[in-house]
């Protein structure tokens, strides 16, 4: 009897030691189910590309790390062509507007993949500084020559409401002009979504984002020459995004290069 029991005793010893051996195995393959995905964004009020890292805090939640760039527009941009010279640009624009802004956030999986088919629903939040810069735009102006019918010279100039007629305007210079002007206006953004991930394959990330923005600046950005620019820009954006899951058990699973490769039957 005594030796039964030693014997069960030590059966169950060495069946709990490979057991917490199992699980040694496969919790550091979910704690490090991180994520790094490019994204390429269309908005209500331009359009964006980004960089994202997702690092793993439990089973369903991630903290992120994200860079953002894109472009900001007025409302009431309107592109017009003049029918003389079939020149098109925004009459009445003062200056071309990107946004370069990073922060960090939390993302929630709300809905797992039950199957490779399946699509995981998550919801994000993120937030952080955003720096606005602003460059002036120059329009190539047509001036008559004295003396001459029909004839005229061009100049680069930057926009005038009281004196410039949209009839008189030629076409945008070219974008390299007034560079060297480009001012920075620092502000806030703050972005929250929904994300639908629908790859095929574990360990490459194929999703569409849906959601809304906001970028705050301490003034008004001066788009448009009028009264109404302005200094908070609230948009709506959809978006998708690739990339793959970072998991340093596999290293060679997470190259750049797999995220379009198809999976093998």
């Amino acid at each position: 009897m005594r030796k039964l029991l030693i014997t069960a005793s030590f059966l169950y010893s060495v069946a709990t030691v490979l057991h917490g051996q199992g699980e040694l195995d496969l919790q550091p393959r979910v704690f490090f189910r991180n994520e790094r995905s490019f994204g390429v964004s269309i908005n209500s009020d331009g359009l964006g590309i980004g960089y994202r890292e997702g690092k793993r805090k439990d089973y369903r939640n991630k903290k992120l790390l994200e860079f953002d760039m894109g472009t900001l527009k007025h409302p009431k941009e309107y592109k017009i062509s003049n029918p003389y010279t079939q020149g098109s640009f925004v009459f009445g624009k003062l200056n071309n507007v990107m946004y370069i802004r990073g922060g960090i956030g939390h993302q929630h999986e709300m809905f797992s993949k039950e199957d490779a088919g399946g699509v995981a629903i998550r919801y994000f939040i993120s937030g952080g500084p955003v720096i606005g810069l602003y460059k002036p735009i120059y329009y190539r102006v047509l001036y008559p020559v004295g003396g001459v019918l029909n004839e005229f010279e061009l100049r680069d100039e930057k926009f005038d409401l009281t004196f410039h007629d949209p009839s008189m305007i030629y076409s945008k210079a070219s974008f390299t002009r007034g560079l060297n002007e480009t001012k920075a206006l620092p502000g806030l953004y703050a972005k929250g979504g929904f994300n639908f991930e629908y790859s095929r394959q574990d360990k490459v990330i194929h999703a569409i984002e849906i959601g809304s923005q906001i970028n705050a600046f301490p003034k008004k950005m001066p788009i448009m020459s009028s009264e109404d620019n302005k200094a908070i820009f609230f948009s709506i954006f959809v978006s998708y995004r690739f990339g793959v899951i970072v998991d340093p058990l596999h290293p060679e699973d997470y190259r750049i290069t797999n995220i379009f490769r198809r999976k093998k039957a």
